[in-house]
């Protein structure tokens, strides 16, 4: 029989309504994705999913999500198993790169695929791993609280601090979605971190979770964790912040794969020391 050829592939924008086909995709890679994180990714830009079919059924993904002018984030790469080895990928990736334009892109990539994105002009900035284990138990610190929607503002500011774009729409609803727990911590008035934790295919993933201080993160994966109601969690863990890298190990978490973060150009300074754990994967 004979393999469809990459001429043969359609690629378009993807809807909504197409998430649950590249959600499911992501989930047999092993890669846990959240139950509900749909809305809150096409919030940030609903024209950045693109999908490749071949005679209507779907092959192939990818992600190229815009972030103001300067910044645009790849991710959901993703091409069906029987199908791999074909130019199918590649050919979705290179229209959806497009709509990046001139923006520097980022990425988390596997390890399999990481010298291809470096023939693609991606450099590695860091390593991230993802870190696994119980939820730790605790009663919940002081100065912990759930997020409020008067919060946003707050939330918003602190977020730009420690990420290379803004991102207002994806937190608006990354805060709010169903299952999603958000939390933050104060000091005096100030916020001092906040952090996320959603339902998983495999288990709760935790992201993200940004703070001052190690001390300020603990205290927020604590009240986190008592969401997880005694399950494993898993928290994606930027490799330069050691105080993160150490606090997971504390807890008693395990590193059980890791990506790198590479980008085609320079970003924005960021506080990576504030990133205990990084939103997600597939968006940043």
């Amino acid at each position: 029989m004979t393999s469809p050829a990459p001429q043969d592939l359609v690629v378009t924008q993807a809807t909504l309504a197409d998430w649950p086909v590249i959600s499911a995709w992501a989930a047999a890679e092993g890669w846990n994705p959240g139950l509900s994180d749909g809305p809150a990714f096409f919030a940030q830009d609903p024209e950045g999913f693109f999908l490749g079919r071949i005679d209507g059924e779907p092959v192939s993904a990818v992600s190229v999500v815009n972030y103001g002018a300067d910044y645009a984030f790849l991710g959901c790469y993703l091409v069906r198993p029987d199908l791999r080895g074909q130019g199918h990928g590649l050919a979705t990736w290179k229209t959806a790169l497009a709509h990046a334009g001139t923006r520097t892109v980022g990425l988390d990539g596997v390890v399999a695929q990481q010298d291809n994105y470096r023939r693609s002009g991606f450099e590695l900035a860091h390593r991230t791993a993802r870190y696994t284990g119980p939820a730790p138990t605790g009663a919940v610190p002081e100065g912990v609280r759930p997020a409020e929607a008067a919060d946003l503002a707050a939330v918003s500011a602190y977020d730009s601090a420690c990420t290379p774009a803004d991102r207002p729409r994806f937190l608006a609803e990354w805060l709010t979605l169903p299952g999603h727990r958000a939390f933050v911590r104060e000091d005096a008035g100030r916020l001092t971190g906040y952090g996320v934790i959603r339902p998983g295919h495999d288990c709760p993933r935790v992201g993200p979770l940004f703070a001052d201080t190690a001390d300020d993160a603990r205290a927020l994966l604590t009240a986190l964790a008592a969401e997880a109601a005694g399950e494993q969690i898993a928290v994606d863990v930027p490799e330069p912040n050691k105080a993160a890298v150490a606090l997971a190990l504390d807890l008693g978490l395990t590193p059980s794969f890791e990506t790198a973060r590479m980008y085609t150009g320079p970003v924005r300074e960021h506080a990576l020391d504030r990133v205990f754990g990084v939103a997600t994967l597939e968006l940043g």
